[in-house]
């Protein structure tokens, strides 16, 4: 959206007086703080910020229309790239409601590689944001730590995928690769050295008094305010909403596991900066059981079924692997879809991720339309930064995760 446009509206909004001693600033997209293409225009009285729009849809990438000329498989290409920071649990996400579509029922082992998956992206994610966040107020080192842990999460996702960042891992009704042993034995070094790792963040941020106070009563968001605004994820948790899909709504084998909703009642940045740490602890604690009890058998189900691809080693070694994998790729084959319409959400790092798919019984969805976490997120931010100084921008900014790919219309 053009600037004379975002300082119009940024001037018209209610009870909002122009006067002379107020001033406009264009906040990003160059800023480092703004991470990505994000731009926000400020009204200031000084320091002090009386009114912010934000500007969304500045990739005009056109994800969601894409969903619709893509079929269900090679729409996972697409999804991972709406999340640059947790790219995995896209795929999961999207291929949980692909499978809710279908009436699929994954393999044991399957749902448990697919939890371990979305729990990395979940750690993963978190340690980017706080990693930015701190960086951002002038912690350093702590982003250093943070980073290279993901690193490692990187090494895993290559490991497993062949691919580092955009994995495009599942399928519809399994996975592109099983696990082997030496991935397992990676993960539990990973697992061993994070906690090392975690102990020096937390001993870095945890007593920095400059990064506390930045943080400690900013951008209050109450419990009510987070429920009547849409807040999921760790920003509503840091409210005391305690809503978190794995628990309310589960999916995969999370009945499976012994874990806590980590939650908060002071709804600050601080708060949220708390409960995505202690999430971090969690998610550690569902892999090391996902990883001591992990089924045997496939990954994939109904290979006869026509749905689902089958595995490589059958592509090339089986006339009827070859065949299976031919009549779903060929353009005049495909499987076909009911004629219905589902919505389906996992508990992503950033919040409740979702998916709502209208089909007319082809291989393509009709309409696709995205439910992403950080595009409800960002729109409270007016709220959250009214009143404070321009140096909480960053503080507020960094504690709602904001993925500009999501915010993509």
């Amino acid at each position: 959206m053009a600037l004379d446009v975002l300082e119009r509206q940024a001037s018209d909004a209610p009870g909002l007086d122009e006067r002379e001693f107020q001033w406009t600033l264009n906040f990003g997209p160059q800023h480092p703080a703004t991470h990505t293409t994000l731009r926000l225009v400020l009204t200031l009285e000084g320091e002090q910020i009386i009114h912010a729009v934000p500007d969304i849809g500045f990739l005009h990438s056109g994800f969601e229309k894409l969903g619709e000329d893509l079929n269900l498989n090679q729409y996972v290409t697409i999804v991972d790239r709406m999340n640059y920071t947790s790219p995995l649990c896209n795929e999961i996400a999207w291929h949980h409601v692909c499978e809710k579509l279908l009436g699929i029922e994954l393999t044991p082992r399957c749902k448990y590689i697919r939890v371990i998956i979305n729990e990395l992206m979940r750690i993963q994610d978190h340690l980017l944001n706080i990693g930015t966040c701190a960086l951002d107020l002038g912690a350093f080192t702590a982003f250093l730590y943070a980073f290279y842990q993901r690193e490692l999460i990187y090494d895993l996702c290559e490991h497993a995928s062949g691919q580092r960042f955009h994995s495009s891992f599942t399928r519809v009704g399994g996975l592109l690769y099983d696990v082997d042993d030496a991935w397992i034995a990676k993960l539990r070094s990973f697992l061993k050295g994070f906690m090392k790792a975690y102990n020096d963040v937390t001993g870095l941020l945890n007593r920095n008094k400059i990064f506390i106070d930045r943080l400690r009563g900013v951008g209050v968001l109450t419990k009510e305010e987070a429920i009547n605004r849409s807040a999921t994820g760790p920003i509503a948790r840091a409210s005391g909403v305690l809503r978190d899909v794995r628990k309310d709504d589960p999916y995969l084998s999370y009945p499976d596991f012994d874990f806590q909703v980590v939650a908060a009642k002071e709804g600050d940045c601080l708060a949220r900066y708390h409960v995505r740490m202690l999430e971090m602890l969690e998610s550690h604690k569902i892999i090391t059981q996902a990883i001591d009890n992990l089924p045997s058998g496939p990954v994939n189900v109904d290979v006869d079924g026509k749905v689902v691809l089958p595995d490589k080693s059958s592509t090339w070694r089986s006339i009827e692997g070859m065949i299976q994998h031919f009549e779903l790729t060929m353009s005049n084959r495909g499987f076909k879809t009911p004629v219905n319409e589902v919505y389906g959400a996992i508990e992503g790092p950033g919040g409740e991720l979702g998916f709502y798919l209208v089909c007319d019984g082809t291989e393509k969805s009709w309409r696709c339309r995205t439910r992403p976490p950080a595009f409800y997120h960002l729109a409270m931010f007016p709220h959250l930064i009214k009143g404070h100084m321009l140096s909480d921008v960053v503080a507020v900014l960094g504690s709602l995760s904001i993925i500009a790919a999501e915010l993509d219309r």
